[in-house]
């Protein structure tokens, strides 16, 4: 089937970098296959996550197919939008759906994307994930890339207004080696190992990230180990 929302979108996204002088930096995109069935597991900061999620990918020159809550396929734009890009919707009633869809999109080839935390980090540091990710890469035989992105929540994430129009932001997106989930494995223990390496590549995002607050009001945007005011992750919880 040809792709026609797809490329669009892309270039829409791409349109806005240019416009805006954003500074994306895009680290270890050749771990993104160029062909064949992939899962990237990335850690979940921003309302924006999946643009510069499926950005990390364009260097092998694929699309990635995003699993997201089924909320978003009902809304009247968004719902066409998503369906037209091949995502997958999540419905937390009926798991397996989703599960065997995304399973059918790894086996056909596809790259499929997954944010394990499930929400949004409020405080900037990565949560308890969930094992699916892990699952679904195993049973379809197909490699696990961990990702990272930094910099997304300066534009739009939970409890703060949107800041869309904010020029010359970096944004990191980091992509680690593949993993190789196994059947046999204990997705638990690989699930633990993939939590380390999404969280490796965020403390090196966050340490290399050419930007600071530029006043004591400005922090919010850093986590609470770094010195930031975002909340610790208990207190989140």
């Amino acid at each position: 089937m040809p792709e026609l929302v797809y490329p669009p979108v892309i270039a829409l996204a791409r349109t806005m970098f240019t416009l805006l002088d954003m500074r994306v930096r895009v680290e270890g995109g050749e771990h993104v296959p160029r062909t064949g069935g992939a899962v990237i597991a990335c850690n979940h900061i921003s309302y924006l996550d999946f643009i510069f999620c499926g950005f990390g990918a364009r260097p092998s020159k694929r699309l990635v197919r995003f699993m997201a809550k089924q909320e978003i396929f009902a809304h009247p734009v968004g719902g066409p939008l998503m369906r037209g890009m091949k995502h997958i919707p999540v419905d937390r009633e009926a798991g397996i759906g989703s599960y065997k869809a995304a399973l059918a999109a790894l086996k056909a080839g596809e790259v499929v994307g997954i944010f394990p935390e499930a929400t949004i980090s409020q405080s900037f540091t990565v949560k308890e994930i969930k094992n699916g990710a892990v699952r679904l890469a195993a049973a379809a035989e197909v490699p696990l890339i961990p990702m990272a992105l930094w910099g997304t929540q300066r534009m739009w994430t939970k409890g703060r207004p949107r800041t869309l129009t904010k020029r010359n932001l970096p944004i990191s997106v980091l992509i680690g080696e593949p993993m190789r989930p196994a059947r046999r494995d204990k997705s638990d223990e690989v699930t633990a190992a993939l939590r380390a390496r999404m969280a490796g590549l965020l403390d090196r995002a966050q340490t290399e990230y050419p930007e600071k607050p530029e006043a004591p009001g400005d922090d919010w945007w850093l986590p609470a180990h770094l010195g930031g005011g975002a909340p610790l992750p208990d207190e989140v919880e």
